[in-house]
C-alpha cells in the first residue's frame, strides 16, 4: 500500500461523504457555518485532485502497481456516478443524460476488461481525458450553481451537454480502437501459428529423410 494507492482509497472514502453532504437537509443548509453547496463542491474538488495526483505520483515514484491500475478507474467511476446521481436526485441534471453517461462508463470498463483478458492494452485516449475534465467541470458548476452562485447553473448545463457528446464520441473511439487492436492481435496469432506449423512440418520432413 503505497502513497498513490492510499490517495485512491481516500477518493473512494470521500464518495459517501459527498453524497451525505449533498442529499442531507442540514439546518439552514449550512455545515460548520459554510453553505453545504460549498462544502460539497470542496469535497468533490479534493477527490478530483487526488485522481490526478495519484497517477502523477505513481509514475514519478515508479510505484505503478496492479492494484492501483485496478482501483483507480473504479474510484473515478464511483465518484462521478455518485455525484451525477445526487444531482439527479436534487433535480439539477436530467436523468436520461446521467443514465447515458454512467452507462457509457460501465460499457467502456467492460470493454477494457475484456481487452485485458485478450492481452490487449487500451490506455485512456485524449477524448476520454476530455470527457473526464468536462465531467469535473460540469459537476462543480452545477453544485455551486445550486446555491451560492446561481449564475453558474447555465454554464453547468452547457458543460453537461459537452460531457454527453464527449462520452458518446469517446465510446465510439474506444470501440474502433478495440476492433483494430483485436484484429491486429488475431493476425499476429495466426501468423505465429502458421510459422510454428511450417517449422514443425519442416522438422518432421527432415527427420523422415534421416530415417530413410
Amino acid at each position: 500500500m503505497n502513497l498513490p494507492n492510499s490517495l485512491t482509497l481516500v477518493r473512494m472514502f470521500l464518495v459517501p461523504l459527498l453524497v451525505v453532504v449533498l442529499l442531507t437537509e442540514f439546518e439552514g443548509r449550512r455545515i460548520l457555518g459554510f453553505p453545504k453547496e460549498l462544502v460539497g463542491a470542496a469535497i468533490f474538488a479534493v477527490a478530483s485532485i487526488t485522481d490526478w495526483l495519484d497517477g502523477y505520483l505513481a509514475r514519478r515514484r515508479r510505484q505503478v502497481t496492479w492494484i492501483g491500475q485496478m482501483l483507480d478507474p473504479i474510484a473515478d467511476k464511483l465518484l462521478t456516478s455518485a455525484a451525477f446521481i445526487s444531482l439527479v436526485q436534487l433535480g439539477l441534471a436530467p436523468a436520461w443524460m446521467v443514465a447515458l453517461i454512467i452507462g457509457r462508463e460501465f460499457a467502456i470498463t467492460g470493454l477494457r476488461s475484456y481487452a485485458h483478458t485478450r492481452g490487449i492494452a487500451m490506455p485512456a485516449s485524449p477524448l476520454g481525458k476530455i470527457k473526464m475534465a468536462s465531467q469535473v467541470t460540469a459537476i462543480l458548476l452545477l453544485i455551486l450553481g445550486w446555491g451560492p452562485l446561481p449564475w453558474l447553473a447555465p454554464a453547468g448545463h452547457v458543460a453537461l451537454w459537452v460531457v454527453m457528446v464527449a462520452a458518446v464520441v469517446s465510446a465510439i473511439d474506444y470501440y474502433r480502437r478495440f476492433q483494430r487492436l483485436l484484429n491486429a492481435r488475431v493476425t499476429d496469432l495466426n501468423l505465429a501459428r502458421a510459422k510454428n506449423e511450417l517449422t514443425t512440418t519442416g522438422t518432421t520432413f527432415t527427420n523422415s529423410k534421416k530415417v530413410s
